[in-house]
């Protein structure tokens, strides 16, 4: 049995689950409202955050692991079917310098931004949001929307020929802000027909059913054709 310990919104959480999915492994998850901070939560992962994945069916035997970057290398070492990090070193390197580009660089620019100041500070009961970093995640967007542009015109995933971890990044952050309609999908053609293409994967269906208590996604949300 694998565990996943997730929340709603985390693009990390949600990495995660995609790996597991494309990699055709069983899992059960499981919400942790981590502003509740709870002993055996905390007893798994002292840093309190999600994703942690408790695998019961690992080759060396049952492990618990945390941060979506370490969780994602067992995964791809442990089961390497469907390789996500594919090719030669240089192919790898480039698929993880993509997705620290994702899961640094976009989330602090444009995740925390939408995403952490609408939704989080709420369950958090950090006060009211702050427009001013609100407008600076809308206006980062569009650089990184144009960046996943750049890329689709040169390859056919972003990383190279093959779907990589790198898609996977990418498209678990986008999902998080276009479940606020955050995503200026219209001025940015060559985004939005790769994410069409991510969308569309069977391993991605499970996000688009996800809701959250008290906040609904727009219609376009769990539209494979938007």
């Amino acid at each position: 049995m694998r565990t996943l310990y997730h929340l709603w919104l985390s693009p990390f959480s949600r990495k995660v689950r995609l790996v597991l999915a494309e990699k055709d492994l069983a899992f059960e998850m499981s919400v942790e409202k981590i502003w509740e901070r709870r002993p055996d939560f905390l007893a798994l992962n002292p840093a309190g955050q999600v994703p942690v994945l408790i695998d019961d069916e690992g080759p060396d035997g049952p492990v618990t692991l945390c941060d979506s970057g370490a969780i994602c290398e067992y995964l791809e070492e442990a089961y390497p079917k469907r390789g996500l990090i594919p090719g030669i070193p240089t192919d790898r390197a480039e698929v993880r310098r993509l997705v620290a580009w994702f899961d640094c660089k976009f989330y602090e620019e444009v995740t925390r931004n939408l995403v952490g100041e609408k939704i989080l500070k709420r369950f958090l009961g950090l006060g009211e949001p702050s427009s001013e970093a609100i407008r600076a995640g809308l206006t980062n967007i569009h650089y990184h929307l144009d960046y996943i542009g750049y890329l689709c015109e040169r390859r056919t995933w972003l990383a190279g020929d093959h779907l990589s971890l790198a898609d996977l990044a990418a498209a678990a952050h986008l999902s998080c802000v276009d479940y606020l309609g955050n995503v200026p999908w219209e001025e940015h053609a060559e985004a939005k027909e790769w994410y069409a293409r991510v969308k569309s994967r069977p391993a991605f269906r499970p996000l688009l059913a996800d809701r959250i208590p008290g906040v609904s996604p727009p219609k376009h949300y769990a539209d494979l054709d938007f």
